[in-house]
């Protein structure tokens, strides 16, 4: 005969089961969706200080706002970025890492725009919101501009 406390027990058992196949389930995303759905942004017009798609992004609220999409808390500001996340060594670089550059001085060695490698083929290439020529959401290789910015790559899934 079962007692009240054999329920409670196999109760809990089966609760314990179900929260670990729910937690198995929940997974990061991998980066290739990351990228994929990076790529539905490309034209989104760039605005300073935005996270909403709607108006348009800066480079980090595009980052934020690709992250976020996935349920991924990220800082907000691009300097943010400097410490955060795995810094990844440039042979070991991957599509869906994050590459981070100075602003549009190059000389301030700090952390001011950003974006996420999409391919490296023959170049690295990346997709990014810029308040350049481009303006907005686009993919841009990794020229000598980028190149004399470039400050690291970082990984965080």
């Amino acid at each position: 005969m079962k007692t009240i406390n054999d329920s409670i027990a196999i109760q809990s058992q089966i609760d314990s089961k179900e929260t670990i196949s729910q937690k198995d389930t929940i997974s990061k995303p991998l980066p290739n969706q990351i990228i994929d759905y990076a790529k539905t942004l490309i034209g989104v017009p760039y605005k300073y200080g935005s996270t909403d798609i709607n108006v348009g992004l800066d480079c980090s609220g595009f980052i934020t706002s690709v992250y976020n999409h996935f349920n991924i808390k990220v800082p907000r500001s691009s300097v943010d970025f400097t410490n955060y996340g795995k810094k990844i060594e440039w042979n070991n670089v991957k599509p869906g890492d994050l590459i981070l550059f100075t602003g549009t001085d190059s000389t301030i060695r700090n952390v001011g725009h950003m974006g996420i490698i999409i391919s490296k083929n023959n170049e690295i290439e990346f997709i990014h919101s810029t308040s350049g020529k481009d303006y907005g959401v686009t993919t841009t290789p990794l020229n000598k501009y980028y190149q004399g910015r470039f400050v690291k790559v970082i990984r965080i899934l």
